[in-house]
Formats: C-alpha cells, structure tokens, sequence
C-alpha cells in the first residue's frame, strides 16, 4: 500500500498480487463477457450472481426500510453493529456503471463496513439508468443523506456524525452528493469515502488507456456507463457528473480516496485526491499497486484487499480527521 497523502502519483505493480490471479483467470474459464456487451438486463443478472451474498459476515441488526424519494418508495438497507447505542452513520451508494447493482450485490462489503468501522451504515438502492438517466440515481443519493440527516436516530445513527461513501459509480454519487449539499444545503458530512471512484466524463485518463481491457473493469465498460448514464452529451459538463471538471473542490468535506493499480479509473481518482488537497480538503489517498478495479469486495480471500478494508474502516472510526 501506499499513502500518497493526496500529493503522489498512482502506478501499477509489475503483475498483479497473486491472489487475485484465481479470480481474473475464473472470469476468464467461466467466458464472462465484459458488461458494456451485454444487454443492461443481463449484465444486472449476472452482476447481482457474481456478487450477491454468500456467506454474509453477521451484523447484530439488518433492517429494510422504504422512504418517500424523488420517484416514489425508495428501499435502504440498514446495518447497526451495536443496536443499544447510536453511532455514527454512512450513507453508501454501490457501484455498477450506474446502471447496475442492488442492495444484496452490495451487502458484504456493507457489512464490513458496519463491523469494522463500528458505523451505521445506509445502503441506499437509488434508481438506475437507462429506465432513470442522470440526475435521477443523484437526487435519490441526496433525498437518502437528507432523511438520515432528519430521522437517523430512530434507526439507531447520530445524525450530527454522517458520512457519504461508495464504489466506482457509486463514489462518482458520493462525490457529487457533497458538491450538492455544498451548493444547496443540506446536512453536514462529516467525510466522504470515494472508492475507486468514477469522476471524470472526459475519458482522457492515462489509466483508460493503460489499463483498458481491465481486469474486471475495461475502457469500453465505461465509456457504455456513461453513454447510458446521461441524457445528452450536455451532462458531460455537469459537475454533478464529473466531480474532477468542478470549478472549485473547497469547501467540501474531508475525503478518503482509494485507488487500484490495474483500475481503468486509477488516475482520476489519484487527480481528485491531488484536487482536493490543492483546495484545502483534508484528504488521504490510498493506492494499492498491485490490485483491480472493486477489489475491497475480495477481502474474504486477498490478504492486501483485507488489509485495506481495514484502513478504510479506521478511517471511518476516526471520523476522518488526520
């Protein structure tokens, strides 16, 4: 691992860590296509197989409940690893190219989150494009840190105490929830967790090119996400849309970013960490050379991702202050 403090620059290893190998080559022997070949419907099946959960770690209390959103009943999934007492809370927004993902695909690293970092954690299942293009899955993300902001203690979160966080697509959320709640208003956050975040809808990353046939994750699956994500080639400017092309990052609240050596996205998530330190963020940046996109859902078997996970949680428990 290395910490860059948000003022280095992100590489890749020579090879990938080794543990990660049986898993590549499996997606290999198994012919997964890569998602941006599959219809949207089948990409989300065969998204919620791989990454459903299995054998779930235990959280004292998991509980489904279903506020007024933008669009209507918006299910959120909440974890509370000590229900006796109120903590701190993260709202957390999966990943899936914005136009996949669920609640159950999200649910392990959900619960880890929970466990290790000692947090209520509100996993939110906000509406998916193409049937709900941008700024759908957005208003969603910010109507779900507005209800914990208001109503957090009855299910057991300090509401004084809450942080955004998600992966890739999710992050992206993450990231745009805390310019929303900048430019509009909203509750305080306390911090923001951008796990190897999608930020940047010009496509002119080192990385994309360097890494464009993945693992796990390719060029052509993001630039799909994105042409799936907006409405006209117009939201490509929306800062909303990509956080990195923002006028100004100050103001917003202190950022973990994390970021993998052989991800596509490695390099706008290692500019945003740089963005934000330049604009007086407190941040920290995260890099492990040697892992792929999502890798933090490979905690179970790879001992790097395991000991990310739990950087990642002490973070959280310190309530980001470096």
């Amino acid at each position: 691992m290395t910490d860059d403090t948000a003022t280095g620059e992100a590489h890749a290893a020579d090879e990938l860590d080794p543990q990660v190998r049986p898993v590549v080559d499996e997606a290999a022997r198994l012919g997964l296509p890569e998602w941006s070949a599959l219809s949207v419907e089948s990409a989300r099946r065969i998204e919620d197989e791989l990454f459903g959960p299995t054998d779930p770690p235990t959280v004292a209390r998991v509980s489904e409940v279903a506020i007024d959103g933008p669009g209507g009943d918006m299910p959120l999934r909440v974890y509370h690893p000590a229900p006796d007492r109120e903590l701190p809370a993260l709202c957390f927004f999966h990943g899936g190219l914005w136009a996949l993902g669920t609640l159950d695909s999200i649910d392990e690293v959900c619960r880890r989150l929970a466990r290790r970092a000692n947090r209520v954690v509100v996993s939110v299942d906000y509406r998916l494009a193409p049937e709900h293009p941008f700024p759908a899955g957005l208003e969603d993300c910010v109507a779900a840190v507005e209800w914990v902001g208001e109503h957090g203690a009855g299910v057991g979160a300090d509401p004084t105490r809450l942080a955004v966080g998600g992966t890739s697509a999710g992050g992206n959320l993450a990231a745009a929830t805390c310019l929303y709640t900048r430019a509009f208003g909203g509750p305080s956050l306390e911090g923001q967790l951008l796990l190897y975040p999608m930020l940047d809808s010009g496509l002119d990353a080192p990385s994309l090119d360097e890494r464009a046939d993945g693992p796990l994750l390719t060029r052509r699956d993001v630039v799909w996400a994105y042409d799936t994500y907006l409405r006209s080639p117009v939201d490509r400017h929306n800062p909303f849309v990509s956080p990195l092309r923002a006028d100004s990052l100050a103001g917003v609240p202190p950022a973990l970013v994390v970021t993998a050596g052989f991800d596509p996205l490695r390099d706008e998530g290692a500019a945003y960490a740089r963005a934000l330190a330049e604009a007086g963020v407190p941040t920290r940046h995260d890099h492990e050379p040697a892992m792929p996109h999502g890798f933090l859902s490979l905690a179970d078997d790879v001992d790097v991702a395991d000991e990310a996970f739990d950087r990642v949680a002490a973070v959280l428990r310190d309530g980001f202050e470096y």
